[in-house]
């Protein structure tokens, strides 16, 4: 890939990121929040743009990362994507208990709460796949994993533009667009390379 490509890729990536989190930064909404919430809510939004480094990353489409050293990093940032959900959740929790039970437990009036959760328990199960990965045949493995990330970020990006906070509304549904977009593209390669 020539240079010039390269970093066309990376700047449209870096834009694609750094908007959004630049919006949330510097949002009217956070004026009045404590501490505790204010991290709660980045880091929902670092796992929205998480949600997009990822299938990037796992199909090897950012330059300079060769792909086995992609997919080292893909494992790390899923990490990072696991903790930034359990920070989200439990800092919501600790500002707000009836209502982080009310979603957990389906009841919730809010149709962003049902998908936050349908999102979050999806993540963990592709989580706890990636760790029993070797104990699996790798259709199961592929067939489980690209089918429970897909509903991650599916539920991920419909949590986020259902709710009206810190994350300006272009900018998020430009960014779950291309997160969708980059999920799916991922998913399929592996099949139209085959076909």
């Amino acid at each position: 890939m020539r240079p010039a490509h390269a970093l066309l890729i990376w700047a449209g990536f870096a834009l694609a990121v750094v908007v959004p989190l630049t919006f949330a930064a510097t949002s009217e909404y956070l004026a009045w929040r404590d501490p505790v919430y204010i991290a709660a809510g980045f880091s929902g939004v670092i796992a929205l743009c998480v949600a997009l480094v990822q299938p990037l990353l796992a199909a090897g489409w950012l330059p300079g990362l060769r792909r086995l050293r992609g997919r080292r990093v893909h494992r790390f940032i899923g990490v990072v994507l696991v903790a930034a959900v359990v920070v989200h959740v439990a800092g919501l929790w600790i500002t707000s208990p009836p209502d982080i039970e009310d979603a957990l437990l389906l009841r919730s009036p809010t149709p962003f709460s049902v998908w936050g959760v349908v999102s979050m328990w999806a993540l963990f199960a592709a989580a706890l796949l990636a760790v029993l990965r070797r104990r699996l045949s790798p259709r199961v493995w592929r067939i489980g994993h690209t089918s429970l990330v897909s509903i991650v970020v599916l539920g991920g990006a419909i949590h986020a533009m259902l709710i009206e906070g810190t994350m300006e509304p272009i900018s998020k549904a430009v960014l779950c667009g291309l997160a969708i977009v980059a999920t799916a593209a991922a998913t399929a390669s592996p099949w139209l390379r085959a076909r």
